[in-house]
């Protein structure tokens, strides 16, 4: 239990649950929209309930609700550009493109909240992104014709996931509790609502999973999201911007081990060494001692 008071425990500890995130989507049949839809929306009624079990009132005043819509609608925009990226581009590129938040986190943190990186943490950018691409790799052959779009989107991923970052940080600004599970649940409920809305304009149907579609989408929004998701938020207010947009580096990393491990998936040598040069940046960029 001591263990979960330290912020970069907890930070890394998201990092792991949210790696699950591409299993869970690929293990069910229904579009990217649904899946995203129910990852908030179960994610967000499990942490309402635990804060009624908790009694813990949701209560909050104007400037954390604004930054709480804010934080949702970044968050909606994420998913929705993160999973046509992939579509587009494949989940090598994808990812790889939605990963660049580690810039814009980096940069984030230094001008609005004056945290200088340091040395170590500037290093292991490069690095982190070199063992990515070790591991994701970019075969620019098996790219569709429309890839421009699909680039567009990469990037607008990574851009409006460091927003949600950055405007769920401002929204704990001044709580009493240490682990935000109100905050995350009251957004994840506004992301739902904003994507139950898009789903009735793509003329999606919610109600297509199948009932071990629904057992995949519980553990995925319980799991990912729920947990892995008031992890990360409850370290966004102690730990450098900088550090938590690298730490997030580990998902990728670790998601490329799952495929491996739960669906067999063949790995080369090259894409072994890129995971531990991954982990190697992560285990960098948290040495906060030489600036």
């Amino acid at each position: 239990m001591q263990l979960f008071l330290n912020p970069r425990f907890r930070l890394y500890i998201g990092a792991i649950l949210i790696s699950f995130s591409p299993i869970f989507v690929s293990l069910v049949d229904v579009s990217p929209t649904v899946s995203a839809f129910y990852r908030v929306f179960i994610g967000g009624v499990a942490l309402i309930l635990f804060s009624f079990f908790k009694k813990q009132k949701i209560q909050f005043n104007k400037v954390v609700w604004l930054f709480l819509v804010i934080s949702a609608f970044f968050f909606a925009a994420d998913l929705w550009f993160w999973h046509r990226s992939v579509i587009y581009l494949g989940s090598g590129l994808g990812t790889l493109l939605a990963n660049m938040q580690v810039f814009v986190m980096m940069l984030a943190g230094f001008l609005i909240f004056k945290q200088i990186p340091s040395r170590l943490q500037l290093i292991s950018i490069p690095i982190a992104l070199a063992g990515l691409i070790m591991i994701i790799g970019i075969d620019w052959n098996t790219l569709r014709s429309d890839y421009q779009i699909g680039v567009i989107f990469g990037l607008l991923t990574a851009v409006c996931y460091s927003g949600y970052l950055i405007s769920m940080r401002q929204a704990q600004q001044g709580s009493n509790f240490e682990i935000p599970v109100r905050e995350v649940a009251v957004m994840s409920i506004l992301v739902s609502l904003i994507l139950g809305v898009t789903a009735f304009f793509e003329k999606e149907s919610l109600l297509e999973p199948s009932s071990y579609d629904y057992l995949i989408l519980f553990l995925y929004g319980v799991g990912s999201h729920a947990m892995g998701g008031i992890m990360i938020a409850s370290a966004l207010i102690k730990v450098r911007a900088a550090e938590v947009g690298i730490a997030l580096l580990l998902q990728p990393a670790l998601s490329f081990v799952w495929e491996i491990i739960i669906f067999k998936k063949a790995f080369s040598v090259i894409e072994g060494f890129g995971v531990i040069i991954v982990l190697l940046a992560i285990f960098m960029s948290s040495n906060r001692t030489s600036h």
